[in-house]
């Protein structure tokens, strides 16, 4: 039977930072993207208002900007590699991540069979934020699904892979999940848990069991 393999991106996929991070840095705007990844760790801003504020911030963002911040970020080694066996297996395998799509998409071209993310303003930013576009921690769990419809598969034949409190619920939904890198919120959800740089060696952990 095939298998869903399911990625976050931000502290999963890149090792120890996010997609605002990574953008940011290039637009010389670390202090101040930091400020606000802590409100939004915290609970003080939900996603629709840390977007908000996030183009506020990136007002001058243009493709350019984020297709070097996306080739200069800490991505763990290995991605490729996995993706490439997951569909030599004939298995699936998509990313779902509450950062910008206009990041996010970008990692189809390195195998993903899907990649979903939150819907900003077309770059540079000149339109407002759309709410509906923005997604939450239970996105993941309704993209999950539609992802499972699209490739006959359901829920129990789900891998899911993530870091922190937004992948919680996904965790709940699935009966394998690996902790990568991860704070508490995950761990004592997880199937498995890996910490390090690799990809490879935390999908091992799936695959040996599979």
């Amino acid at each position: 039977m095939g298998r869903l393999h399911l990625f976050d991106m931000d502290g999963t996929l890149l090792y120890g930072s996010a997609a605002s991070v990574e953008i940011s840095r290039q637009l010389g705007l670390d202090q101040e993207i930091a400020a606000l990844e802590r409100a939004f760790i915290a609970g003080e801003v939900t996603p629709v208002r840390f977007a908000e504020l996030a183009c506020e911030l990136w007002a001058e963002l243009t493709e350019e900007v984020v297709a070097t911040a996306f080739e200069g970020a800490p991505w763990l080694a290995g991605i490729r590699e996995v993706w490439a066996d997951i569909r030599a297996r004939g298995e699936r395998c998509a990313v779902i991540s509450l950062s910008p799509a206009f990041f996010v998409e970008r990692l189809t071209l390195w195998g993903a069979d899907a990649a979903h993310g939150s819907r900003w303003p077309a770059l540079p930013f000149r339109e407002p934020v759309e709410p509906d576009g923005i997604l939450s921690a239970s996105a993941k769990v309704r993209i999950m699904d539609e992802l499972c419809a699209q490739f006959g598969l359901s829920r129990s034949d789900c891998v899911a892979y993530g870091d922190s409190l937004s992948d919680t619920a996904l965790f709940a939904a699935v009966p394998a999940s690996v902790a990568v890198n991860a704070d508490h919120h995950v761990s004592a959800l997880a199937s498995y848990a890996y910490d390090g740089r690799d990809l490879r060696e935390a999908y091992e952990l799936v695959r040996a069991d599979g």
